[in-house]
């Protein structure tokens, strides 16, 4: 205490010296004074003990192509429990008893359960990173994968989100675990595409795509994440016809009610709808209509869509001539109107043959220009634009002007156009009865 009193009063007089020739001087040497002071104060009351937590070095300084430090259990769960909110205490309290009977499988589900609580959002690097990388190999390599993707999404940084999950990539054994190792190619390309790398998302596509076509019986989460990146993959490259096939089969591996959000399946229906308008070789929206997803349009300002595919499926194209008005709302549909038009007449001619019976499937061009509201000489272009698209079969006779047709390309049929196909098959059935009717006392007088 005698060597503070020394130091305040040593203070005390340099500040009267210099005070009257230096004002800045005076207040740094004030200032010096009140620390002096202060901690002259706090040696005379006693203070708390401060418990140390030593601290994880932060997510995004980290390198995660390089082994954490060997886990000790025992200061690791006096760490955690140290530094996270007691709501969290149980979970750190059931890994290391879990960990201590090598309680592997249960130890995954409690994991599980710890990620999916919000309240464990900004521990979720460190807990993967210095706990569970101590014992992944003895984990189903499948539920690793999908824990480290869901810890990914905390990493801010995408560079340092990529070095985070190839680091796994390294660690999969790919012969013995190959839908994990599909499973987190998807989602590193996934990552890549978010990061702006399409090379890269592209050749890790082709890498899992390679080794999940020759895989049976996969997972349906495995499936799920190939087709949802495929899909971004093409939406970024603006290729309607990939977008509109692997978006379907991404829909096919997830219930859409429970893992897609209220915005994601909006979202979903709207990009859908503008690849099956604007794909040039799509012409059957019937997979599409009958979608749950596409529900997700109604009451919003994107309910005219819904209408414009039931209208283009039908290929009438006096409500598509109603809906056009509407095109300015989604400038891409307005751009591209020449090209709706022209689909809309090819959906017109298919409805038109499709109705027709198969005996009475030959068109003149003026029935065709009718039906479609072409001027007469555009039809004869048409009619090549539908066989070069392998939309119909058939031939052309130009110096008649009809055209014979003996196929139509198979389509999912919507609940009108199943009711049409019943009644026709009803007639043809008739028909069949009037023929048996005819025969039948032939048959029996030849007998």
């Amino acid at each position: 205490m005698s060597w503070w009193s020394g130091a305040f009063g040593l203070v005390l007089l340099l500040f009267r010296v210099v005070a009257k020739h230096s004002q800045t001087f005076a207040a740094t040497l004030h200032r010096c004074y009140q620390q002096l002071a202060d901690r002259r104060a706090s040696q005379s009351e006693p203070q708390p003990e401060l418990t140390e937590t030593p601290a994880m070095p932060p997510a995004q300084s980290v390198d995660y192509t390089q082994a954490p430090p060997r886990l000790v259990l025992d200061e690791f769960i006096t760490k955690a429990l140290t530094s996270t909110p007691p709501e969290l205490h149980p979970f750190f309290e059931a890994f290391g008893t879990l960990y201590t009977r090598k309680l592997w499988h249960q130890l995954t589900l409690k994991l599980y359960e710890f990620f999916d609580d919000p309240r464990s959002q900004p521990f979720r690097v460190d807990v993967f990173h210095y706990f569970v990388r101590d014992f992944e190999s003895k984990l189903n390599q499948q539920r690793l994968v999908e824990m480290a993707t869901k810890v990914s999404k905390e990493i801010d940084n995408p560079q340092t989100q990529l070095s985070f999950l190839t680091s796994l990539l390294s660690r999969i054994d790919t012969e013995k675990s190959k839908e994990a190792h599909v499973l987190l190619l998807a989602n590193i390309a996934h990552a890549k595409l978010l990061y702006g790398d399409l090379v890269g998302t592209k050749t890790d596509m082709d890498a899992a795509w390679k080794i999940l076509d020759q895989l049976d019986g996969v997972d349906n989460a495995v499936n799920a994440a190939y087709y949802r990146v495929a899909a971004d993959y093409y939406k970024a490259k603006a290729e309607y016809a990939p977008y509109y096939k692997h978006s379907l089969l991404y829909l096919a591996c997830v219930d859409v009610a429970s893992d897609l959000t209220r915005d994601e399946c909006l979202l979903r229906a709207h990009d859908l709808s503008i690849s099956a308008f604007l794909g040039d070789t799509i012409y059957n929206f019937g997979e599409l209509l009958m979608h749950p997803i596409l529900d997700a349009l109604d009451n919003t300002q994107y309910d005219w869509i819904k209408k414009l595919l039931f209208t283009f499926n039908e290929g009438n194209i006096g409500k598509f001539e109603a809906l056009a008005p509407l095109f300015p709302q989604e400038p891409i549909l307005e751009q591209n109107y020449p090209f709706l038009r022209q689909k809309i007449c090819l959906m017109a001619l298919i409805e038109s043959v499709f109705k027709r019976n198969a005996n009475d499937r030959t068109l003149s061009f003026q029935s065709i220009a009718e039906e479609t509201r072409l001027p007469l000489d555009e039809v004869e272009h048409l009619i090549m634009k539908a066989l070069s698209l392998k939309l119909i079969r058939g031939s052309m006779d130009q110096v008649d002007q009809k055209a014979h047709i003996t196929w139509v390309q198979p389509r999912v049929l919507s609940r009108g156009q199943i009711g049409e196909l019943a009644t026709r098959l009803g007639a043809w059935m008739e028909k069949l009865g009037d023929v048996e009717k005819r025969i039948a006392p032939e048959v029996s007088v030849s007998a």
